[in-house]
């Protein structure tokens, strides 16, 4: 029953309406129950009830019945409960009877006849409502597992997308990319990512193990590396940022920590965006574990770093509206980390010096091609091998700027995205030929009518052998008739191409079985079988529709 006003309130509206309306004619009894079911949120039935019984009535009235099993019942419950090893209250039900047979008839127990009636009658949901206080009192409080988590988590301010405005320069947001290569299970690195907000700085450090401390302790180390000091933190719910170490380290240090909203990961919109184009571009999605990998990825993000922040503009957003269905963004000109780090009026200006100066004596070049150098060896550790990490090559940065100008013929540069080559297309049959024997016909037909369909073809072949061709086959000789035709139209095309008979044979042949060709420098072979290529050499005629492919 819900009450618009309180229980007290709703008592004394009943004591002042009851007995104005008990003396009332009918037609203002009706009145009085319209205002006074109005008012105490009751419907007229119970309203009517109400108001002619006083109080006492209605208390006998809901009075609640006497209970069917008394302590008896319970006591014997218990002690079948505990012999029969604590089982619960559906398997005890139905070992009630053949333990009360079995206790009774060894002389260790004996029940009254009618808690024994009773105690046979009982259901299984009485049972656990009769064994609920011992059952506690031997399990304790039961503790609920991820509740100290929820504790720490109500402590930590939500803060949206929507509430970021234009933050300065120390509101970083924090997450974690995991190096699993599409399982989650055992052991593998994780990287820490920092982002600002502002700025876009962003700082990379792998984690061997993703627990709580190791990941305070690598903020910890982040620290000293950025130009301007952390005053806010932003993570996601994972428990590796929200617990006790993560909230004692913010406070101690003044640092404002806040969590986006669960399964909400536009809450870290800058931090999502910096996972993929600075981790994934570097590190790609294979799986990496292991301290020699942790090492060789600590050393390719002290290059990316640098490279990132001072060689790699990004784009920021100005402004969004929405136009009916259409939104339009506006971007700021894309800028570097640094640059941004210059033009905010924020920072010191010893701080920017230190950053022009350092600007000044990095060079790019030499940047990338350590960059290129622990890909490859990350991708050659994480195929198996067991390799030093490579010596830094001043001396080769020649060679490198040389291999710039056609790096992009061999395609994929970056060892960590390589895929393995695809196999090359065989040029051989896994299965016979089923239009072996048959083909003489099937061309015969062909050059009887050229119009017809491999359809046609294929019915009217099935209708004079019905049983050996099926009808999954009608692909292979749809491929079959494409061939002939293209063959057939090679030759009317390049009849006359040379002076005489011979050299229009030798077109058409040529035409027919190429040899070797190359694409994108590399050469492939022939896709005949290596029969054929063995006949066309030594001059002897065979048909090139005998072996299709």
């Amino acid at each position: 029953m819900k009450y618009v006003i309180s229980k007290a309130a709703s008592q004394e509206l009943i004591e002042a309406t009851r007995e104005r309306y008990r003396l009332c004619r009918k037609l203002d009894k009706g009145r009085i129950l319209d205002e006074f079911a109005a008012l105490s949120c009751l419907s007229r039935k119970w309203a009517i009830t109400v108001l002619l019984h006083p109080p006492k009535a209605l208390q006998e009235r809901n009075r609640t019945r006497k209970p069917l099993y008394d302590e008896a019942v319970r006591q014997a419950l218990i002690v079948l409960w505990e012999a029969s090893d604590r089982v619960c209250g559906k398997r005890l039900k139905a070992l009630v009877p053949l333990l009360v047979q079995s206790l009774e008839s060894h002389g260790h127990l004996q029940l009254d006849q009618e808690v024994r009636t009773r105690l046979l009658a009982v259901s299984a949901a009485t049972i656990d409502r009769a064994l609920a206080p011992p059952r506690l009192e031997v399990r304790g409080k039961i503790r609920r597992r991820g509740k100290a988590k929820y504790k720490v988590r109500t402590k930590v301010l939500v803060k949206t997308f929507a509430d970021w405005h234009e933050p300065a320069p120390g509101f970083v947001e924090v997450d974690c990319v995991a190096h699993c290569g599409g399982s989650m299970a055992g052991s593998f690195i994780n990287s820490l990512v920092l982002t600002d907000v502002a700025t876009g700085w962003t700082e990379c450090l792998p984690l061997v193990v993703k627990t709580g401390e190791l990941v305070v302790d690598a903020i910890h180390t982040v620290r000293p590396m950025l130009p301007f000091p952390i005053l806010g933190i932003n993570v996601d719910n994972g428990c590796e940022f929200i617990n006790e170490s993560m909230l004692t380290y913010c406070k101690e240090n003044q640092i404002t920590l806040t969590r986006g909203r669960p399964h909400q990961s536009n809450d870290q919109a800058w931090i999502e965006q910096k996972n993929g184009s600075v981790v994934r571009r570097f590190l790609g999605y294979e799986r990496f574990e292991g301290l020699p990998t942790a090492k060789a990825i600590s050393r390719l993000y002290v290059a990316s770093r640098l490279f990132v922040n001072f060689f790699q503009p990004s784009f920021k957003l100005e402004s969004k509206a929405r136009i009916r269905a259409r939104v339009r963004k506006i971007y700021h000109p894309p800028a570097t980390p640094c640059q941004r780090v210059l033009d905010c009026m924020a920072i010191p200006e010893a701080t920017k010096e230190n950053l022009r100066t350092m600007a000044t004596k990095l060079d790019p070049l030499q940047l990338l091609e350590e960059i290129r150098v622990m890909q490859d060896h990350i991708a050659r550790i994480a195929q198996g091998e067991a390799l030093p990490i490579p010596p830094h090559r001043d001396a080769e940065l020649d060679q490198f700027l040389k291999s710039l100008s056609t790096a992009w013929r061999s395609g994929e540069v970056r060892a960590t995205h390589q895929r393995a080559d695809k196999p090359i297309n065989r040029y051989w049959r896994t299965r016979d030929d089923p239009f072996e024997e048959a083909w003489p016909t099937l061309l015969s037909w062909l050059e009887e009518t050229p119009q017809a369909t491999a359809k046609d073809l294929f019915q009217r072949l099935q209708g004079l052998c019905p049983d050996i061709f099926p009808n999954n086959q009608l692909r292979t000789l749809q491929r079959r008739v494409r061939a002939w035709r293209c063959a057939e139209a090679r030759r009317l095309l390049f009849t006359g191409a040379g002076t005489g008979p011979c050299d229009q044979a030798a077109a058409v042949d040529h035409q027919l079985r190429p040899g070797p060709r190359v694409v994108s420098g590399r050469a492939t072979p022939s896709l005949r079988p290596p029969e054929d290529r063995a006949g066309a050499d030594s001059g002897e005629p065979d048909d090139l529709l005998a072996h299709p492919c």
